[in-house]
């Protein structure tokens, strides 16, 4: 702001607090509607022109708030602009105003000849410009308070009581202090003030605040909260692995996990508890699911990683009696534990295999068929991706009329996050073939992005053949992802598949799979999808390995050089990225990147402007200047080295053999004329710029690269 004497005057800055006190959140939106909170408030003071600094947003499992530091007490008016009649209609053939360009003026309080023109692209307008007054911060905050949480969001809302507003959950208290003034607001039938509240038990009472800068502490001091939700997670993570130690073991900490129990907790406090030995004789993977899902407890290994009668529980209460409290989480996981050990012995009652004609009771998809219908087809995929693997054909087939058959089982009922690892442990106890167990598990590999990938080669043809078979059903019936819907996950299946293949290093070729996949359904379910169907979904699984490829640090024009040949092994497409990346940082890549251009130009013109039939062969009796021979000659030399290294895919050796051609390919483009009026010479020098360039083709496009200084 302007002084009056013309200097700059300090605009007066204070702290702001916004509290939202409501029934206990969902904890694992928690922080999503925290960061979204303060991203609503940052939005909105910068378009009322409000300058703040930072923005810190706070949650616990009863509120929601924020804190913007240094928010100026005003905020500036700025300029605004009515626009009036068109000039056209302003003023008459004489240049006298008319009663439009009066009757604006008049609204405006000033004379016509005060007004401005407005000239743009679709016509020329009377204007008025007028600096608004400055005007206290303090006047937007409540709108500002009413629309970020309108805008939260917040798949489902409530109503309580007679009020027509809604919110996640119910409100209770809310806060808008400026510095030390509270700014009267109504909402959810309250009225703003500056009392906080304090923990639910340790402090059921309100808490008076001077200023937004003591929040934190008075909340921790004398509210037992922790409202900073990293401060918190932070906390819980010490807590665990200090109570685990003291149990005689390490707790493994579960990431997703621990932002939940973050959610769900104001004053964490972590106690150790133990559960009977008996128990260790189920599965680790069920025990551990039951005390995730169930109990949100932290289960507890020794030094080589096996699971003890051990878990760690975070409670939201500081005990007067801690053992009382251990003895209450002891006591409640008890019987989750003995579900367990009744569904592992239930299910081993039955084999797998007496499982399967019940598949044909569970809807894959109302339009794909079956359970039965889907283990069917992939059973015929599987044995044909094993063959191509050098696999066990006849584990692979084994392995797929298995697959979903621990669906069925009581324990993936319960715990749906079993499915394959039950089914490895039913299959081994069933006598199945140990590669055919550990298929059951792998097929479902990866389950998220950066999880391992399947070892075994039946497990390998199994997790590409359910995702290959499920791409092409979804897509062959028309339900392709749009924007954020993927209810099919078809975008985690493209890239499971890509990721096998790549980093599994298996020279599969996506296309002949694709063509497999889509034949499954006609000889299972009597489908017939368009001609178009494996075009679509392959185009579709390239753009996942485009984003795969720039996510691993391939540059945009990288991908865009080896997509023009468009190779349809995964493999093959990754070790060409590779080798360009690799050329990319030779000193001869700039000049045959812009010489690949320029034949490519070239080319272009001659075959579509001029309808040039090249040749090809090269007539080297037609070679007549010293430059052309030489390239020539380079490049016939070349292609008897680089061919063997391109029939063994050894990509950047190739290019880094081919750089050797940078020298005679700049000596010919500054030496020899090549669109000479003789027809003969003209077009066998396209030939060898043909041929020169055919040769990088192998590998990629090298004219699609956007090199430094371009």
């Amino acid at each position: 702001m302007a002084g009056p004497e013309g200097g700059a005057e300090p605009m007066a800055r204070r702290d702001l607090l916004v509290e939202v006190g409501t029934e206990e959140l969902p904890p694992r939106a928690l922080r999503r509607l925290a960061e979204a909170l303060a991203r609503s408030w940052r939005a909105g003071l910068e378009k009322a022109g409000a300058p703040f600094g930072e923005v810190v947003p706070y949650a616990t499992p009863r509120r929601l708030a924020l804190l913007v530091r240094d928010l100026a007490c005003v905020v500036p008016g700025g300029i605004q602009e009515r626009r009036g009649p068109a000039l056209r209609a302003a003023f008459d053939e004489a240049g006298r105003p008319t009663k439009a360009a009066l009757g604006f003026a008049r609204s405006c309080g000033v004379a016509v000849e005060d007004l401005e023109r407005l000239e743009t692209v679709k016509g020329s307008w009377l204007m008025y410009r007028s600096r608004l007054p400055d005007r206290p911060v303090q006047e937007i905050l409540p709108g500002l308070l009413a629309s970020s949480l309108s805008s939260l969001p917040v798949p489902k809302r409530m109503r309580w009581g007679s009020l027509k507003e809604s919110f996640v959950r119910p409100v209770h208290w809310l806060v808008l202090l400026f510095e030390d003034e509270v700014v009267p607001a109504s909402l959810f039938g309250l009225e703003t003030g500056r009392s906080t509240r304090g923990h639910r038990f340790h402090c059921p009472r309100p808490l008076a605040l001077a200023a937004p800068a003591d929040y934190a502490t008075v909340l921790e001091r004398e509210g037992k909260v922790v409202v900073d939700l990293d401060t918190r997670r932070a906390s819980i993570r010490r807590q665990v692995e200090a109570a685990a130690r003291e149990a005689g073991g390490r707790a493994v900490i579960d990431e997703d996990l621990l932002e939940e129990v973050a959610g769900m907790v104001e004053w964490p406090v972590a106690l150790a508890g133990s559960f009977e030995e008996r128990f260790l004789a189920v599965p680790p993977e069920a025990l551990i699911s039951a005390m995730k899902a169930h109990q949100k407890y932290f289960h507890v290994v020794d030094d080589s990683g096996a699971l003890l009668p051990r878990f760690v529980a975070v409670s939201n209460i500081e005990s007067r009696d801690p053992d009382v409290v251990r003895a209450g989480n002891e006591r409640v996981i008890r019987p989750r534990l003995a579900d367990a050990a009744f569904f592992w012995q239930q299910d081993r009652s039955r084999t797998l295999a007496s499982r399967i004609p019940e598949l044909d009771q569970v809807v894959f998809q109302e339009r794909l068929g079956t359970l039965r219908d889907k283990c069917e087809r992939l059973a015929r995929l599987a044995v044909h991706i094993a063959a191509e693997l050098q696999g066990n054909s006849s584990w692979a087939e084994r392995a797929a009329l298995l697959a979903k058959c621990d669906l069925l089982t009581a324990m993936v009922g319960e715990f749906p996050e079993l499915q394959g690892i039950m089914g490895r442990y039913y299959a081994g106890h069933d006598g199945e073939a140990e590669e055919v167990a550990q298929a059951l598990d792998e097929q479902y590999l990866p389950r998220f992005a950066g999880d391992r990938l399947p070892r075994s080669p039946t497990g390998q043809a199994l997790a590409l053949a359910d995702r290959l078979d499920t791409l092409v059903g979804i897509f062959g019936i028309g339900l392709v992802p749009s924007g954020d819907k993927d209810p099919f996950g078809l975008r985690r299946a493209a890239l499971g598949v890509l990721r096998i293949l790549v980093e599994r290093r298996l020279d599969l070729d996506l296309i002949p799979l694709l063509e497999a996949a889509k034949d499954g359904y006609r000889q299972r379910n009597g489908l017939r999808f368009d001609a178009g169907l494996v075009e679509r979904v392959f185009d579709f699984m390239l753009e996942r390995l485009r984003g795969y490829c720039l996510e691993r640090g391939t540059a945009p024009d990288t991908f865009a050089a080896v997509l023009a040949r468009c190779p349809s092994r995964p493999l093959d497409f990754y070790l060409r990225l590779e080798a360009v990346e690799s050329f990319r940082d030779l000193p001869e890549a700039h000049s045959l990147a812009a010489a690949h251009k320029r034949i490519r130009n070239l080319l272009r013109k001659a075959q579509t402007e001029i309808q040039i039939e090249i040749p090809e062969q090269l007539d080297t009796g037609l070679l007549r200047e010293p430059a052309e021979q030489e390239l020539a000659a380079a490049l016939s030399d070349l292609e008897t080295v680089v061919s063997p290294l391109l029939a063994r895919r050894e990509y950047a050796a190739a290019l880094q053999r081919l750089a050797a051609l940078a020298r005679p390919v700049d000596r010919f483009f500054d030496e020899v004329m090549v669109m000479v009026d003789d027809p003969a010479l003209r077009d066998n020098r396209l030939a060898l710029l043909d041929g020169l360039r055919a040769v990088f083709l192998q590998v990629a496009d090298l004219s699609h690269l956007q090199m430094a200084g371009d």
